[in-house]
């Protein structure tokens, strides 16, 4: 059983040396242990001190991506590699290395192929009211949209078996948190959390500019894949509710022109038939989105199909070798 520890970095040379020392060199059940760190165009010292901090493998991004997409080549390439397991941390060291165990330990046992550390966010010194209270809506939001039970969905801190992975499209630019725990759900991925401690906060967070910033970006993320893995049930809504208003105003012009001959009101008429023939409209776009997520579906599996004989051939993105892989006492113990 092979692990694959990978680590997003962009501009991370003053924190990442100590992240990738903080990490375990041998766990129960895993045979290997191997560090993978993702260079996502950083413009300081990020890659030498990967190469010097005792990583195995580095993947360099030719330009900054964002770290959705550092994200996602880095599962691919963890794949290539062989990887059984894959454990995502952030490179600030805000997850602390004793903490992989429990967040592996329901993929070894069989319960789930993906699963959350859950930093339970309400209880974190360093978040503001605010933030917490945005973490906890969220959470709650994509609860609903996915149909899972993670209490953290924001947490970076996540575990992934080889199934999972392969089945996994990040579409987003901006962070996979979201998407994937919302794609878990509807490709019916068993995902599951367990709760975890964090290290005090180093610096504050980079990857958006403002809380407006960060909600804007998620809730558009979040409407986006919903709508992609539920078309019928977001054009239907949208299409009844604009149906709903139409007749309603029409009811209203109807009783008018009974008791009053509908003098004055022939405005509500005009708006009424518009109202309804949007709804008629929208649905007809639903009842096609719907139609096109059934051809999405079959090209999926298409893609894990592919995917899985790329691995077989060793096709895949290019890291550059820096160490040997870390074996546990039990490999040690057998080869002796």
């Amino acid at each position: 059983m092979k692990l694959i520890i990978q680590i997003p970095c962009y501009n991370e040379e003053t924190e990442l040396e100590r992240t990738i020392a903080d990490l375990p060199h041998e766990l129960p059940g895993i045979d290997a242990i191997e560090v993978l760190v993702i260079d996502d165009g950083s413009t300081d010292a990020t890659a030498d001190v990967a190469r010097r901090a005792g990583a195995h493998y580095l993947l360099r991004m030719p330009v900054h991506l964002g770290l959705a997409r550092a994200f996602s080549a880095g599962l691919d390439a963890a794949l290539k590699l062989g990887a059984d397991v894959i454990v995502n941390t952030d490179a600030d060291r805000q997850y602390p290395g004793d903490q992989i165990r429990p967040l592996i330990r329901p993929i070894l046992a069989g319960e789930a192929d993906m699963v959350i550390g859950d930093r339970a966010p309400h209880r974190l010194a360093h978040f503001g009211w605010v933030k917490r209270r945005l973490q906890r809506v969220g959470s709650w939001a994509v609860r609903q949209l996915s149909g899972t039970q993670v209490p953290d969905a924001a947490s970076g801190f996540r575990a992934f078996s080889r199934r999972a992975a392969l089945k996994l499209n990040v579409l987003t630019n901006f962070t996979y948190t979201l998407e994937t725990i919302i794609q878990a759900g509807k490709k019916y991925i068993p995902i599951t959390h367990v709760p975890i401690r964090t290290n005090p906060e180093t610096r504050p967070s980079r990857l958006f500019a403002s809380v407006l910033t960060y909600l804007r970006h998620s809730a558009s993320t979040m409407v986006r894949i919903y709508a992609m893995y539920e078309p019928l049930r977001v054009f239907g809504a949208l299409g009844a509710l604009a149906i709903g208003a139409g007749i309603l105003i029409g009811m209203r012009f109807v009783v008018d022109y009974l008791y009053y001959g509908g003098e004055g009101h022939i405005q509500s008429l005009i708006l009424a038939s518009v109202l309804l023939i949007i709804g008629f409209q929208t649905m007809l776009i639903g009842l096609l989105a719907d139609l096109i997520a059934g051809s999405r579906a079959l090209v999926e599996d298409t893609l894990f199909r592919v995917r899985e004989l790329e691995l077989r051939l060793g096709e895949g993105p290019d890291v550059e070798r820096l160490g040997e892989p870390v074996a546990t006492a039990r490999e040690q113990a057998r080869s002796s």
